[in-house]
């Protein structure tokens, strides 16, 4: 099952300890013009009875849990046990899925005679994809129960059903058409079935009831989809092969030879190709059909980080003969690029632009954080996470260094922030955080700002740049001796069907 293990997820390829951290970013804001920060009004969801309250960070594609709208997404604890202990595997509770806005959370319920529920995408204008189940043991894994793609609108959940014969599937993302791109199991024994199921894995796409099956690339048995835009254009992962792969292993849940797929009604699945290699991971997609990730060269011996659009097909971010590691992790509505690179000691949070026809990276990490970005938004503000075994959230925006979220919010409010998920184009930041008893609290981040004016116990004052590093620096220096691998994109902060807790 995809468990809800929030471990660290900035990672090394060498042994390394991190002795000082210095916030200097590349082309900082001239002197005489320093930059300042807004402070942030902390929101903490709260939960339906139980200690925690979740968001997921799925993995397979960049999160969906926040919309420009300023609507929050995801699960919380009730006072009631799971039997399973399936929807929370930390405390066994049963959980909710939630919609949060304007400092109201809303229940979402559950499916008739179900347990537990969770949202895992919200679509611009408010639809909601998730799962829940029907409270039926699954007849394939009886120690677990059946779990069902269900779709959110005007208040109502639908439930999507099962597809090819088998008891689960999952709702991964949906549009602002209603349309889903999601994944089913089937019954049709797998050793390589993905997230440990046992079963194979199906990409589909629903819509008004009916479901298709999307296929796989090559002779892959397995595929997942985890995006959909507002054009109703799908981007899944696939086997491609029976061949195993180490890089896609060692990044992800795909164990085997993977690729990439683009789909949509018209043209049928169209493969993205890759740098080379036999990974192709693709990790996020943009309105403009544009979809950005990790694909290993020639020999599979590393990954780089790629950009993909129809006119020019995969274009590799890093120069070819570059040996460092690298990973797209999201982009914004102009096609701006956010992720990481690593080389044999450290990783970087990185942005690429594109600028006269060529793509020019960034560097917004210096050379002793061990860094990720992991959301853009259309400001080009960046967030992202610093260390390993006790992480730190960052925000980055153009004229000023990365600097600690936890330094831009109420201190006293009981919680420390440990990862960042994602930011919308207003400016509001969804993180995780946990309290002094170790509980996981769902949080959104307001900006107190022009754009968010009279918000209750909203600090307007500024913080300089050199102010927010100094801050900063107490939380992000991080020493660690922990042997450790770039970021893993593995599912381990949610739950398949299959996994263990």
């Amino acid at each position: 099952m995809r468990s809800k293990q929030l471990t660290g997820i900035i990672a090394v390829t060498l042994l390394a300890v991190v002795t000082s951290i210095s916030l200097t970013a590349q082309d900082n804001a001239k002197p005489d013009h320093p930059h300042q920060y807004h402070h942030y009004q902390l929101n903490d969801v709260g939960t339906f009875g139980g200690p925690q309250s979740w968001q997921f960070d799925p993995g397979v594609a960049r999160v969906g849990l926040l919309n420009n709208q300023g609507t929050l997404v995801g699960s919380a604890d009730t006072s009631a046990v799971d039997p399973y202990c399936y929807w929370s595997p930390a405390d066994c509770y049963a959980t909710d899925a939630f919609q949060w806005r304007n400092g109201g959370k809303t229940d979402l319920g559950v499916l008739p005679g179900g347990i537990g529920s969770q949202v895992n995408w919200i679509s611009a204008n408010g639809l909601m994809a998730g799962i829940s189940d029907n409270g039926q043991p699954d007849p394939l894994n009886p120690a677990l129960p059946q779990v069902h793609a269900v779709l959110w609108e005007h208040g109502q959940m639908a439930d999507l059903g099962t597809f090819a014969g088998g008891y689960d599937t999952w709702a991964n993302a949906v549009n602002s058409r209603g349309e889903i791109a999601a994944q089913a199991y089937n019954t049709i024994p797998d050793a390589n079935s993905l997230f440990g199921y046992g079963y194979q894995s199906r990409a589909f796409y629903w819509n008004n009831g009916v479901s298709q099956d999307l296929g796989t690339l090559g002779t892959g048995t397995d595929a997942d989809a985890g995006l959909i835009n507002e054009r109703g254009q799908v981007v899944a992962r696939s086997y491609t092969s029976s061949v195993p792969n180490a890089n896609c292993a060692g990044i992800s849940s795909f164990t085997l030879a993977t690729g990439s797929f683009i789909w949509d009604k018209k043209n049928g699945m169209k493969d993205i190709g890759g740098l080379g290699g036999t990974c192709t991971l693709a990790q996020d997609l943009n309105n403009h059909g544009q979809i950005v990730g990790g694909s290993s060269l020639t020999g599979d011996t590393q990954v780089h980080p790629f950009v993909w659009n129809a006119a020019t097909g995969v274009t590799d971010l890093l120069d070819p003969s570059d040996s460092s590691y690298g990973f797209a992790e999201a982009e914004n509505a102009h096609g701006e690029v956010a992720g990481e690179t690593c080389d044999s000691v450290t990783c970087y949070a990185m942005l690429w632009r594109k600028s006269g026809g060529h793509w020019q990276k960034r560097t917004l990490s210096t050379v002793t954080d061990n860094a990720a970005s992991i959301s853009i938004n259309a400001s080009e503000q960046v967030v992202g996470d610093v260390g390993t075994n006790s992480s730190a959230p960052f925000l980055w925006e153009d004229g000023g260094t990365i600097v600690d979220l936890n330094t831009l919010v109420p201190p006293n409010s009981g919680l420390q922030m440990y990862e960042s998920l994602q930011i919308n184009d207003r400016g509001e930041i969804t993180a995780n955080a946990k309290d002094s008893n170790g509980n996981n609290h769902s949080v959104l981040l307001i900006p107190c700002d022009e754009n968010h004016p009279g918000v209750e116990g909203c600090d307007y004052s500024l913080v300089d740049a050199a102010t927010a590093t100094a801050r900063s620096a107490g939380y992000l220096h991080v020493p660690d001796t922990t042997q450790r691998q770039p970021r893993s994109r593995s599912p381990n902060r949610y739950r398949m069907p299959g996994l263990a807790h």
